[in-house]
């Protein structure tokens, strides 16, 4: 292939000059130079269908985007220090479609900075220091986060839970260490925001993604998140929705996530879709915490709410609107939910196939009944499917559940490429797992 050669020579240059923590996807990294709707190219011209790149909310390389941020560049790109009608034209659209008392934003660069911002504002506002997390869940890259992420303080590298942490069970009723039984995750879980409340540092802040992404791409049972929070704020903490991954009408039901457990936090952070790629991230809170945190301490942040970003962000909501995209990842979801438990029936490996709209996971096993991880064989079918022109990754604990998150212009005839290569892919893995 005609870029062999040049690929070669780019991966010997990354490992030379770019830090080795950076992984690459797949056993044979891919040269990707374009992208297009729900579908990326390499350099040979191949075209590969994305069902995994939940950045590129409206699709890749969207002509909106790019125009709105190419004109708003040719004008003016500058800080916040001086009045641009852009910023409050688009905290006034985020604000239109969050629920009150959801009323004052913050614009950052990233979900981890939202996330981290989010702290801050929590510890500020309660005076304390505490946060209670879920099991395996991760809420960004900055070290104040790493210490609340069970992911991976938990796991290579980590450096185990910090004291003012507290891990809480994960509601994952397929695998999870109380199986089926809610009222077992939602009991532990409030003696431990109890326990942790009562102690030194107090409890300042409940994280939590509105669903679970790395954990497993896990949707908690109905009013889980309700009696939490509740624990929660009786601890006097406060209630943080991470909708990095899962908001903007991802999850095809609602806007965002935290809407389907029926619950309104007293914090938002966004990132990742909200700027469909463009470095962007957005927190929005009530104006009791935005007081608390006007202590006296400046928050400013040199590129957040710059009038580019806020353009980029006004036009993907935009797009979400006028391409009814949240209708499209309910109705898509469905029919892939659908087809993906007609695979189920068919594969034994399959074990649990789970999510709501365009946030989806399945979970390949080795045994059924025993519900033994198959992290071996979802690494050889993303490989495989990698191979066929699909896009994939695995996730959770065990690195066994296939995740699947496109963009949200990913339509029903995707979903049937999906869903024709996964059926190949499946009888080949588990024939070589000796369960044709």
């Amino acid at each position: 292939m005609p870029d062999q050669n040049l690929r070669g020579d780019i991966l010997q240059e990354r490992q030379r000059l770019i830090g080795p923590s950076l992984s690459l996807s797949y056993h044979e990294p891919l040269h990707i130079v374009r992208g297009e709707g729900t579908y990326l190219y390499d350099a040979d011209g191949r075209a590969y269908l994305d069902c995994v790149n939940n950045v590129c909310h409206v699709g890749h390389c969207h002509p909106r985007v790019v125009a709105a941020a190419s004109r708003q560049m040719s004008e003016l790109n500058t800080n916040t220090r001086y009045l641009h009608e852009q910023l409050v034209r688009y905290a006034e659209a985020l604000i239109a479609i969050l629920p009150d008392p959801l009323s004052v934003c913050y614009f950052v660069n990233s979900g981890s900075e939202a996330n981290d911002l989010a702290l801050r504002l929590a510890r500020a506002h309660t005076g304390k220091a505490g946060v209670a997390v879920l099991d395996h869940a991760y809420h960004g890259n900055l070290s104040s986060l790493i210490d609340i992420s069970p992911y991976k303080f938990n796991g290579p590298g980590g450096g185990g839970k910090p004291d003012h942490v507290t891990i809480l069970p994960l509601p994952d009723t397929y695998r999870g260490e109380y199986g089926s039984d809610v009222d077992a995750y939602v009991t532990e879980g409030l003696s431990r925001i109890d326990q942790h409340g009562a102690g030194e540092a107090g409890l300042a802040a409940l994280f939590t993604e509105s669903m679970a992404s790395c954990a497993g791409q896990i949707e908690y049972p109905r009013g889980y998140l309700e009696r939490i929070y509740a624990g929660a704020r009786s601890a006097g903490a406060v209630c943080v929705a991470d909708e990095v991954q899962v908001g903007f009408g991802r999850v095809g039901s609602h806007f965002w996530g935290f809407e389907t457990q029926n619950v309104v936090p007293d914090i938002v952070t966004m990132g990742k879709p909200i700027g469909n790629g463009h470095p962007l991230g957005a927190v929005v809170t009530t104006t009791e915490v935005a007081a608390s945190f006007a202590n006296g301490m400046e928050y400013f942040n040199t590129f957040g709410g710059n009038p580019v970003s806020c353009a980029v962000g006004l036009e993907v909501l935009a797009i979400i609107r006028d391409e009814r995209l949240q209708e499209n990842a309910l109705e898509t979801g469905s029919y892939l939910v659908d087809g993906l438990r007609a695979l189920q029936e068919d594969h034994e490996i399959v074990g649990d196939v789970r999510g709501r709209g365009l946030f989806l996971g399945v979970e390949l096993v080795g045994d059924r009944d025993a519900r033994t991880p198959a992290a071996r064989k979802a690494s050889e079918l993303v490989n495989r499917m990698k191979e066929h022109g699909v896009l994939l990754s695995t996730d959770g604990p065990d690195h066994n559940v296939i995740k699947i998150k496109p963009p949200s212009v990913f339509r029903r005839e995707d979903a049937d490429v999906l869903l024709q290569r996964l059926a190949e892919e499946l009888r080949v893995v588990q024939r070589a797992q000796g369960k044709a």
